[in-house]
This record gives structure tokens, C-alpha cells and sequence, in this order.
């Protein structure tokens, strides 16, 4: 198996380890909160991303919580053999494996788009047993008209092709090429995260882990799932989400008693790279409510607006080690 690190100028790369868990060699970033008695906070990022994605909202989360987010299989630097399974059953056990490693329980978990399914999915397996669930922009339906008729057959027919990852990397070296990827989520994001999301798509091996992901993603049973939770979930919604809109959060929320639906304004699939100020207000909002002695209903249900405050510059001190050069 290939072996690889992220470069040098990588966000919060001093966060980073390399940790081998069968056949799995993850890239995973920590970061410590100084209250050493802290929960764990566990990231999980989405599909065709890294977690480079939370180089904003892991340090607002690390104030309170020690925050785990490593790269999924096949994904950013996260190393898997060729036939790895990809489905959601696989990756959700190949997380809980990588935690049993980490000898982790989180307390919270945030998913974003994938990542919320996956995340939902070790909740209702009993894998984990979390005080709150966050999903951002989550894709927890099956993808809706035409287009998620033909989504499914076309990922496994890119998947199955070889030649499919290396002209898409190829395709990717344009100097607009991230920029109209990113466009089409209806994200306007800072130029460090474009330069990472260059970087994943200029790889075919990357590539070829999300088109794998995508072709073995099945969401037609994770509406039993959500309906077997348990634990609060809190579903953060994009107004200008053109890849999952918020809509669907709302047709989740019928599904659970468990569920809220707050609509983050003026963002788009990738929220939390656009606004992590907002997205830690309402997380922390959240915890705060699951931890009250008697939360009113309205507490528990319904969709509110969360305002988006100004994102602030937060860049805490490296709580690792870094890696070889």
C-alpha cells in the first residue's frame, strides 16, 4: 500500500498522525482542549473531502471539547488496499475500529453531508452512544427526481472504470478547475480551502475513493436508521445548499423525535468552511440545550434560523507533533 503524508503548507499539519488499524493507514488530526477532563469530539467529513474541512471549526470545538477528525477511507491521505468496501456499513465499522484504537467515546459527533450518514449510522448500530449528534448539510435521503434516479448506476459506472480517476486528476490541474467544482455547492470558500480541495482532486487516488464511496453509497435504509435514534440530532441546513437542500433535513425531522432542523442563511453545502463562527454558535447551542435537567418541546422539535455572525480567525497552538517533512 502506498504511503503518504500531507505537504508542508497542509492546514493545522502539526495536528496530524498516521495510525494503522488493520488494513486501514489513517490521517487523522487531534487537536486538545486544555481542560484535560474534556469529552471527545469526533469529525466527520464528506464525501471527495478531507479533514481539511474543519480547519476552521475544529479549533472553536477543541475550546470545549478534544477533537478527533481523521480522513475517511480512500480519502485526503487516509490509505486503503484497492478492494477496500466502501459502503456505508464498511465505513462506518472501519470508524468504530479506528476508535477502539484511539480507545476514544465521543461525546459529540459532527458529520457533514457522507459524513452525517455515517455518524447516524454508528449511532443506530450502537457503535457509539453520543450526548448529541450534529448533521451539517447531511445526506440522509436518497438523492431526490431525475437526477438521484441516475446518480447510483452513473457513480458505479465511473467507479468501475480505471480510466475515469486519472483523467478527472488530469482535468483538475485547469487553473478554474476547483474553483467551478466548488461553485456548484453554492459555497463561495477562502483560498487555503481551495487550494486543498486542488490538491484531493489533482490525485487520482483520492478520486478514486470518492467515486468508490459515491457507486457503494446506499441511503435507502437510513430512514429506519434515523428512526432508531436515540440521542438528540441537530441537523444544520444551508439556505444556498445546492447539493442537499434543506428541505430534505426537514423530511428527516419526520422521521425522529429526536431531530431539529436550524437554517443557517446564506450558506451553502459547505457551511462550516464558510461560516465556522455560526456553526459552533448553534453546536454549542445544542449541547447546551441536551444538557438541560427539562427541555421544553419546542427545544426538542421544529426549524429555527440561526443568525451568521462574522467568522473569526482562531489558529490555537500545534497539540502534535509534526510529521517528517
Amino acid at each position: 500500500m502506498l504511503e503518504r503524508e500531507p505537504p508542508a503548507w497542509w492546514p493545522h499539519r502539526a495536528a496530524s498522525d498516521m495510525v494503522a488499524v488493520r488494513h486501514v493507514r489513517w490521517h487523522v488530526q487531534r487537536w486538545a482542549c486544555q481542560q484535560a477532563q474534556a469529552p471527545v469530539a469526533l469529525l466527520l467529513h464528506g464525501t471527495g473531502a478531507s479533514s481539511h474541512s474543519w480547519r476552521q471549526l475544529a479549533p472553536l470545538v477543541a475550546q470545549n471539547f478534544h477533537v478527533v477528525a481523521p480522513d475517511l477511507p480512500g480519502h485526503g491521505f487516509t490509505m486503503t488496499p484497492a478492494r477496500h468496501p466502501l459502503s456505508l456499513p464498511a465505513v462506518a465499522s472501519d470508524i468504530a475500529d479506528l476508535m477502539a484504537s484511539l480507545a476514544i467515546a465521543p461525546a459529540l459527533v459532527i458529520g457533514h453531508s457522507a459524513g452525517a450518514a455515517i455518524a447516524v449510522r454508528l449511532a443506530s448500530d450502537r457503535c457509539i452512544r453520543p450526548e448529541l449528534l450534529v448533521s451539517i448539510n447531511g445526506a440522509l435521503l436518497p438523492p431526490q427526481g431525475t437526477a438521484g434516479r441516475w446518480f447510483l448506476p452513473l457513480a458505479r459506472l465511473l467507479a468501475s472504470n480505471p480510466l475515469v480517476p486519472p483523467a478527472f486528476a488530469t482535468w483538475a490541474r485547469l487553473p478554474t478547475a476547483a474553483r467551478r467544482m466548488l461553485s456548484g455547492t453554492g459555497s463561495w470558500i477562502d483560498s487555503e480551502g481551495e487550494r486543498c480541495y486542488g490538491h484531493l482532486m489533482q490525485d487520482p487516488l483520492h478520486a478514486a475513493g470518492a467515486l468508490r464511496l459515491m457507486a457503494s453509497w446506499d441511503l435507502a435504509s437510513m430512514q429506519g436508521a434515523v428512526a432508531a435514534l436515540d440521542v438528540p440530532l441537530l441537523q444544520l441546513a444551508g439556505s444556498n445548499d445546492r447539493m442537499v437542500p434543506p428541505e430534505q433535513a426537514r423530511l428527516v425531522a419526520k422521521h425522529s423525535h429526536h431531530a431539529q432542523v436550524a437554517v443557517l442563511p446564506g450558506v451553502g453545502h459547505l457551511a462550516h468552511e464558510e461560516n465556522a463562527t455560526a456553526v459552533a454558535a448553534a453546536i454549542g447551542s445544542a449541547w447546551r440545550k441536551a444538557h438541560s435537567p427539562a427541555p421544553s418541546s419546542a427545544q426538542c422539535a421544529g426549524t429555527v434560523l440561526v443568525p451568521t455572525p462574522r467568522v473569526a480567525e482562531c489558529t490555537p497552538p500545534p497539540v502534535r507533533p509534526p510529521l517528517e517533512a
